[in-house]
């Protein structure tokens, strides 16, 4: 999900620092547009991906404690214990327990299931890697490959190996460290091999346009630095060729493996109090930056929508205060035309089948859980009629998990998990998620999701917040 939390400082920093950020890009030029050719039309007969996804960090138990073999620390456990980030424990247990997600899944039926690969379990300390771990994805893979469900791994969703942090030398870690393209090509090329029999689709990286901003502009990712203008545009390049190396790798592998991008992509909205439109540019910078210097290299691309924001100082102030509903529990803005929107400008920049790799909404009242998804469907659907190219939905996610800065408070899940026994307790709008993928087989028939016009009565749901 995305990750930049929508908060006054946030936002003031950001406008004012990518803003400068652009100006000051000594890597290209301001706002480079693909020159794509016309978007690629729907094959309304092909089956039609329903997918959900998740991420190893906010849903598994490390498993491991220091001493151990096999002991790992992330990046983000740097964050955890400068207390900057509430500690996840042990998230959703779904390394141990990931026949749990097993028998959730094996009532949603999903075609598809994109979960991620933790980098630093596989490889704990540079060089020396964990065969079993690296085994126990295998398994995950296969076992998915058994119930019919194709596995999609993300090989990098936003936790870097802790050994790529540098605690003197903050700036040269992560993207930046001396280390990290040649240990990732290692790290992706032994991860492939052992994947290919069972996956075909591969993600290189989920989100980084907004990891990005989010650890050298505002502060609040690894190694949280602020206005390092500088640093965002080396990791921005550093990023794109490790993409471009993944790709290639993955390619080289498994020639028939599908690539895909994965990015945060709002829809934003000019407003009259943004002059000469410099927030409303700035945003859609975060939103190009990267997938401008990758997409040629994807056979799909990854939009994760959840919101739509108007780009004026009343909206961005607002911030998580707002409530209603319009809003998600973190102020979010509801907009299932901005998806519509968000879809077409993508594939008339480049030119490339789509799939929607995250959708899904915070929320502890599940009827509004199963209005957004029907609405952002429907959506959905109505670019489909229109012949753009959109190969699949996943919804954002299993199980209300570890969401970063918000811990377990923000609920995305179309589950939770019972804190005893570790089974996920399927909410109404798993069901609903689930008929829907029953009834909705193919494309083509995706385009006969209709909006729910009529906001429904609320009531919360039964999930209780993790602690």
């Amino acid at each position: 999900m995305p990750i930049l939390r929508n908060t006054l400082v946030a936002s003031l920093t950001i406008t004012l620092c990518t803003g400068c950020a652009n100006l000051l890009n000594p890597l290209g030029k301001f706002d480079p547009a693909p020159k794509a050719g016309a978007p690629p039309k729907a094959r309304l007969s092909e089956k039609f991906a329903w997918g959900i996804s998740t991420s190893s960090y906010q849903y598994e138990d490390p498993a491991t404690l220091p001493g151990q073999r096999g002991f790992f620390s992330t990046d983000w456990d740097v964050l955890v214990s400068q207390k900057k980030a509430p500690p996840r424990g042990n998230a959703l247990y779904s390394w141990t327990r990931f026949d749990k997600d097993l028998d959730a899944l094996k009532k949603i039926r999903p075609t598809h299931y994109r979960l991620s690969i933790e980098w630093a379990r596989v490889e704990p300390q540079p060089g020396i890697y964990n065969e079993q771990a690296i085994q126990g994805y295998v398994k995950m893979a296969r076992q998915l490959k058994a119930l019919g469900i194709e596995p999609v791994i993300c090989l990098w969703h936003f936790t870097f190996p802790g050994w790529l942090y540098d605690h003197k030398h903050p700036g040269n870690s992560n993207w930046l460290h001396p280390l990290v393209r040649e240990r990732w090509n290692a790290y992706v090329s032994r991860m492939v091999k052992a994947l290919a029999p069972y996956v075909t689709y591969y993600a290189p990286q989920n989100e980084p346009n907004g990891q990005i901003t989010t650890a050298y502009l505002v502060a609040q990712w690894p190694p949280a630095m602020t206005l390092a203008t500088g640093h965002y545009w080396r990791a921005i390049e550093a990023s794109t060729g490790m993409f471009r190396d993944c790709a290639a790798i993955v390619k080289k592998i498994k020639p028939s493996a599908k690539i895909l991008s994965v990015e945060a992509l709002p829809w934003w909205q000019r407003a009259p109090l943004d002059p000469g439109g410099l927030i409303y540019n700035t945003m859609i910078h975060g939103n190009t930056d990267h997938l401008d210097r990758v997409y040629d290299v994807c056979d799909i691309l990854g939009v994760n929508y959840y919101y739509s924001q108007r780009t004026g100082p009343v909206s961005l102030l607002a911030g998580p205060s707002r409530r209603g509903k319009k809003f998600t529990m973190m102020g979010w803005d509801i907009n299932p035309d901005g998806l519509y929107k968000e879809v077409v400008r993508v594939a008339k920049r480049y030119g490339k089948p789509i799939m929607i790799t995250e959708n899904g909404i915070a929320t502890q009242n599940d009827a509004k859980r199963e209005w957004y998804m029907q609405n952002h469907l429907a959506a959905l659907g109505r670019t489909i009629r229109e012949g753009y190219d959109v190969r699949g939905y996943f919804a954002w996610s299993l199980a209300d998990n570890y969401e970063w800065h918000w811990g377990f408070q923000a609920t995305f899940g179309l589950s939770h998990m019972d804190p005893s026994t570790k089974e996920r307790l399927l909410k109404p709008s798993a069901k609903k998620f689930a008929q829907i993928i029953r009834s909705h087989p193919t494309v083509g028939s995706v385009t006969s999701l209709r909006p729910q016009t009529s906001f429904p009565t609320l009531t919360k749901t039964n999930a209780k917040p993790r602690k």
